[in-house]
């Protein structure tokens, strides 16, 4: 039941409820809410108060429709935090995930003109392209490519880079990483970023590309990456200065 005489506007009374449901896994992942008949019986409140609520969970991703079939739970979103430089398997290893990768692609390459410049490399040198599909728990979440100054790492092969270059690069290589700069976009995914990912042609993606060095300000690399938007969130927290 909705308190009709809260200055909380009923339908944020009814998201609330719901995402408790969630919370107490009354509703799990996957599974289909009542109908919007249903909830505003059991609220006593119109069907448009409903469907502005359910409307409002599926908008913040709480809840997905499927057009002739009803509303469901999503599954919940990684949380990204913006502060700190961590790879993605650590990421994953923070949130008790099992993180794995399908190589794409792996060759040395002349840079791009672009890559040389951020690279800080001469013309005519060489990078690693590696491209792959990563996971979390089996699931696609991301489709990394990464540019790799290959005079720094001649040694780097196919079997490394299914595991953490981060890892490799500071463990094996002795290198530590220092910093990086990263700039994140919304956009929608292409037919291929679409079938990667396992998500429907334009389905809101998070564009990102970041240029790292190492703790002596050398660059090492630079990575593009489409995260799927509706299973990870990048926060921050932002004082006021």
């Amino acid at each position: 039941m909705v308190d009709k005489k809260s200055p909380l506007p009923m339908y944020y009374q009814i998201e609330e409820d719901l995402k408790q449901r969630i919370t107490n896994q009354e509703f799990k992942t996957s599974d289909m809410i009542p109908s919007e008949r249903e909830l505003s019986e059991t609220f006593e409140v119109s069907r448009m108060t409903v469907r502005q609520a359910i409307t409002n969970l599926v908008n913040e991703g709480v809840l997905y429709r499927v057009k002739g079939k009803g509303t469901f739970v999503a599954e919940e979103k990684i949380e990204q935090p913006l502060q700190g430089l961590t790879s993605f398997t650590e990421d994953m290893k923070t949130r008790g995930m099992e993180a794995s990768s399908k190589l794409l692609t792996f060759e040395k390459m002349s840079a791009p003109l672009d890559i040389t410049r951020k690279l800080q490399l001469n013309e005519g040198d060489e990078v690693y392209k590696i491209q792959r599909v990563r996971f979390a728990d089996q699931k696609p979440m991301a489709v990394e490519t990464n540019f790799l100054s290959a005079a720094m790492f001649p040694e780097l092969d196919e079997q490394t880079v299914l595991g953490s270059l981060y890892n490799y690069i500071e463990k094996t290589q002795k290198q530590p990483i220092g910093k990086a700069h990263q700039m994140i976009e919304a956009t929608i995914a292409d037919e291929n970023q679409a079938e990667l990912l396992d998500i429907p042609v334009d389905s809101a993606i998070l564009s990102i590309e970041r240029h790292s060095t190492l703790a002596d300000g050398t660059p090492f690399e630079v990575v593009r990456s489409s995260y799927r938007a509706d299973r990870y969130k990048f926060i921050s927290d932002i004082y006021r200065t």
